[in-house]
């Protein structure tokens, strides 16, 4: 009885490049998730270039206007007259 290897049904399942949108396989990759070093230069330049981001949640408390005192002296404290 002969034991054949045991094929990996998603390994050979093509990927697609998440910058040029070509299908590869997995497998000749050196650059996964990306067909090449190419493209995953070119993502990272799109990570420091800050044309990629993470969404934030604004901040509701910074929307407010601060109280007339904290405008006055700076510290939350209204003025006193001299």
């Amino acid at each position: 009885m002969t034991c054949l290897p045991i094929r990996n049904p998603q390994s050979e399942i093509p990927m697609r490049c998440l910058i040029c949108n070509r299908e590869f396989e997995k497998s000749t990759s050196p650059a996964l998730p990306f067909c090449s070093e190419r493209c995953r230069t070119i993502d990272l330049g799109r990570w420091l270039g800050e044309t990629y981001g993470f969404p934030v949640a604004p901040d509701p408390e910074a929307d407010e206007l601060p109280d007339e005192g904290d405008l006055s002296s700076g510290n939350g404290t209204k003025n006193k007259p001299l």
